[in-house]
Order: structure tokens, then sequence, then C-alpha cells
């Protein structure tokens, strides 16, 4: 049995026919193309599906497709303005070496804006690492991450994002 499915992701209307089951993630990756947000654990633990939706980050491994109907989406590939002008929390990522093998990094970055906006672009390092504990990274050792996060925070109030 197949049910329709319509949100807005990253801007633009999505729909597409899936099975009940369908979980978000899949519905971005397999639907979509949107192969950004990625599945690292299967059981919402690692962060690395993290996406907005409705204005607040959501691991897209918890919720099935059907119940993101009408929702508006945002996933790292809806957050930069141009390849050549990044969102400002993947430029402090990139420029605080904030990833490694980037696997959890797009995760990482859609929490971190959701984090520095719940708290009004006021982040020092301990409210990042508590922020953090949903998100895993088996590589840097999140010392980058978390200068990465602070410095961001500043970047955004900045660009008034």
């Amino acid at each position: 049995m197949t049910i329709s499915v319509s949100m807005t992701v990253n801007g633009k209307a999505a729909s597409g026919n899936v099975e009940a089951r369908t979980l978000l993630v899949q519905f971005l990756r397999e639907h979509m193309g949107l192969t950004g947000t990625h599945v690292g654990c299967d059981t919402s633990q690692c962060g690395a599906c993290v996406v907005d939706v409705d204005g607040a980050s959501a691991k897209s491994c918890t919720i099935l497709a059907v119940q993101a109907e009408g929702a508006k989406v945002t996933t790292i590939e809806g957050l930069a303005e141009s390849a050549e002008k990044l969102h400002p929390m993947q430029e402090a990522f990139r420029e605080h070496h904030g990833l490694q093998c980037g696997f959890c990094t797009p995760g990482m970055v859609m929490s971190a804006i959701d984090l520095v906006k719940r708290n009004n672009y006021q982040v020092t390092e301990d409210i990042v690492r508590h922020g953090l504990e949903g998100n895993i990274c088996r590589c840097t050792g999140y010392h980058n991450i978390v200068k990465a996060i602070v410095a961001g925070a500043a970047s955004m109030k900045a660009a008034g994002v």
C-alpha cells in the first residue's frame, strides 16, 4: 500500500508515493536524491540523519515520511546559498577543521544551527558539548567541532541567520 506525501524540502515543493513505513530519511535520500542526510546507526543514536523540520532539528530516521506531511524540511543541501557562499555554520566547520571523514558532519551542522538558535546565539563550550550529546563523531574527538560551533554562533548572529 502506498501513500501520497507532500512537503516543502529546501524551499521547494516535494511529493511522492511511499509505503506507510518509509522513514523521512529514506524519502529524502531515495525519492529526493538528497544524500547529504546520512543513515549511520538505524537506532536514532548517532545523529547523522538530523534535518530541520518546521524550525527544529529532528532525527529523520525516527520520523515517518507521512508524519512530515505538509512540513517544511531543510537538509544540509538547503543551507548554503551557493557552492561559493556557505551557511555561516558550514563555513565555521571548514575554517576550524570541525570535520574529518565528514560522515557525521551534516547532522552535526544541522544540530549545531538548532542549538545556536535555541540558545539565542549565546553558546559556550559547555553548552555545545551538552547539546551535542545526541550526535556521535568517531574521528575528531569533538574539540574542533566545539570550536567551530562557538565560532559559527557568532557568525550566524552577525549574518542575521
